[in-house]
């Protein structure tokens, strides 16, 4: 993403805008930078838990809200965001051990799926 000036420099800005207008008008383009940055890392994040999800859903198999649902299980039982959860699994397709932790949930919560399957 290309950033025209600095926080530090839009907070100058903030101070020493001569009107109002100007001062209403920059406010809005600074929230608006910060929103276009947290929804580009929104979009980086689903593409990395869109992978994890397809590779739960060979693992384990399962449909694609399952899938969703063993991720989601794993992060809240391991307190790990689920994108962190996410790419560490995918960090697996590059030869990169999943951490402990994660690998105990993920069991246990493929047992949980296998056991809910066999009822």
């Amino acid at each position: 993403m290309h950033q025209v000036s600095t926080p530090r420099e839009e907070q100058r800005l903030l101070r020493t805008v001569p009107s109002a207008e100007d001062a209403v008008l920059l406010a809005e383009v600074v929230e608006l930078r910060a929103e276009n940055e947290q929804l580009g890392r929104a979009l980086t994040s689903r593409a990395v838990i869109d992978q994890a999800r397809g590779m739960m859903m060979a693992l384990a198999p399962c449909s694609s809200d399952r899938a969703w649902d063993l991720l989601v299980d794993v992060s809240q039982h391991c307190n790990i965001k689920l994108r962190d959860v996410a790419e560490a699994l995918v960090a697996t397709t590059k030869d990169r051990t999943l951490p402990e932790p994660i690998q105990r949930e993920l069991r246990r919560a493929l047992r949980r799926l296998h056991a809910e399957d066999r009822r």
